[in-house]
């Protein structure tokens, strides 16, 4: 079987689908998704954020611009992402550089969110040492009657990053280990190479 009989030419309409299974699979968060950073110096970190969107320009996540992600993306741009579907046995890696997301992108993603995940962005300095956490919850308290209309604006170190990729990996689990991976190679120009890896 060719590739072109299994897989979309363009990756994004391929991940459309995959993700479209994955929320009709039954799992708890479909959207979550490892993204990697490495320090100046090599080290590399790893955790869990939340994709809010995509499309052909990315993949698009939210998060405070002061945490220790985005001080690492600061200093190298160059970041993966792994989105692993159990259910499905199936995961998709995406290797590329992350830009922020415009000011207006980010108000309108903070817009949804829930108010106390909105009052919490303002209350935390994400990734720095907590003293005590009786202070996180006084500045929270603090924060609800600051704001008890519910009109939060938007903080300024807090916002998105869309990761533009350079290559996209899909991989679907197969018995004996005789798994099936198709990577997708941004070319110049912008088109798509895409070529079957051995397992």
């Amino acid at each position: 079987m060719s590739l072109s009989q299994v897989l979309d030419p363009n990756p994004f309409v391929e991940f459309g689908k995959w993700f479209q299974a994955a929320q009709e699979s039954g799992l708890a968060t479909p959207e979550a998704m490892t993204l990697a950073t490495a320090s100046p110096s090599g080290m590399p970190s790893a955790r869990i954020v939340l994709l809010k969107r995509f499309d052909e320009t990315g993949f698009v996540f939210f998060t405070n611009y002061e945490s220790r992600k985005a001080r690492e993306i600061s200093a190298n741009s160059r970041v993966a992402l792994v989105c692993y579907w159990e259910t499905l046995t199936r995961q998709v890696r995406i290797e590329g550089q992350a830009y922020k997301t415009t000011r207006q992108e980010s108000h309108r993603y903070f817009c949804t969110r829930p108010l106390e995940s909105r009052l919490a962005a303002w209350a935390s300095q994400q990734s720095t040492p907590l003293a005590d956490k009786s202070m996180l919850e006084i500045r929270m308290a603090e924060l609800r009657i600051k704001y008890a209309s519910g009109d939060v604006p938007l903080p300024p170190a807090w916002g998105g990053y869309r990761v533009v990729p350079e290559r996209i990996e899909f991989w679907i689990n197969k018995p004996g280990r005789l798994h099936d991976r198709f990577c997708y190679v941004r070319q110049p120009g912008g088109t798509w190479l895409v070529i079957q890896l051995m397992p």
